[in-house]
């Protein structure tokens, strides 16, 4: 079945159940999006990042990410991981802030680094207790700072959690995002600045989250760039360019091509769909992304 077929049954699907959930409130259209598990090839682990589907309740979504192949929803902390538990998911990546740090304020100054250093010291070992691995991390914004300042910062503050995420397993992950649309100023904007940050810290512990949207945007070449520095990445995440909507035929990435050669390099983490749906059915949109993935 071809994607608009499918894309168009599966909103038929919808609509159906959305008219029986009407007189059944304890059945949603989100549960019944599908009669049973997707089939997936097992050559990858999906996990799926929440934000993009804050409108539907977590347990829901929990139930429809179950019925689709996902072993993971991800973005989510302590307080959400329990729920994850009770369908059988995990959090891929894990994610704690307080105190306003994140995106734009983060490891590359380094009168952030104490709250910073007590932040991770927090929420390492709560990751590692709810039997998860990963936690993401940020470079933070320039504000004018020159790169290589900014690496040697970042590195100087990490290097102090590095212990300890070592001593409870857990990998700090720090994403790579555009700073030409969705984030202005953001430092850590380019793979090699990444890898270099990497090579600096030295521990198998500090990794990259590879957001293939982003690195588009920034640098293109996404394969290549995959090929060559996949040691330095333990997630991915999806989105379709322009615009971080559906990953099909309407966007300039292959996105096939592009999970086969993260499989060819022996890859054995998570990736994560990150789009935004623009169709009427965000589920069904979720399950094409999951598919077209599924290689």
């Amino acid at each position: 079945m071809n994607t608009h077929n499918r894309r168009y049954a599966l909103k038929k699907i919808a609509g159906s159940t959305a008219l029986f959930a009407a007189t059944n409130p304890l059945i949603t259209s989100s549960n019944l999006t599908l009669k049973e598990p997707l089939k997936l090839k097992g050559n990858i682990k999906h996990s799926v990042c929440k934000w993009c589907y804050d409108k539907i309740p977590l347990e829901e979504f929990c139930v429809a990410a179950k019925q689709m192949g996902l072993q993971s929803v991800e973005l989510l902390g302590p307080e959400e991981w329990p729920v994850l538990k009770k369908h059988g998911l995990t959090c891929a990546l894990a994610a704690y802030w307080k105190n306003g740090f994140g995106i734009t304020k983060c490891w590359n100054r380094k009168e952030h680094h104490d709250q910073l250093v007590a932040l991770y010291e927090e929420s390492i070992p709560l990751v590692a207790k709810a039997g998860l691995d990963q936690i993401i991390t940020f470079s933070g914004n320039r504000e004018g700072m020159d790169d290589e300042t900014g690496m040697k910062n970042c590195a100087t503050g990490l290097k102090r959690i590095m212990s300890l995420a070592e001593k409870h397993k857990v990998k700090v992950v720090m994403e790579l995002l555009n700073s030409k649309v969705n984030h202005p100023d953001y430092m850590c904007d380019h793979t090699t600045w990444g890898v270099e940050l990497c090579k600096m810290i030295d521990s198998e512990n500090f990794t990259l989250l590879y957001d293939i949207y982003h690195m588009q945007i920034m640098e293109g070449d996404v394969i290549a760039t995959i090929r060559e520095y996949h040691p330095y990445i333990s997630h991915y995440h999806t989105g379709g360019v322009p615009g971080r909507a559906e990953i099909d035929e309407t966007q300039e990435l292959y996105y096939p091509a592009i999970v086969r050669a993260i499989v060819d390099t022996g890859f054995q983490g998570f990736i994560a769909q990150e789009f935004v749906p623009k169709s009427g059915d965000p589920l069904a949109s979720l399950q094409e992304g999951v598919e077209t993935c599924d290689v």
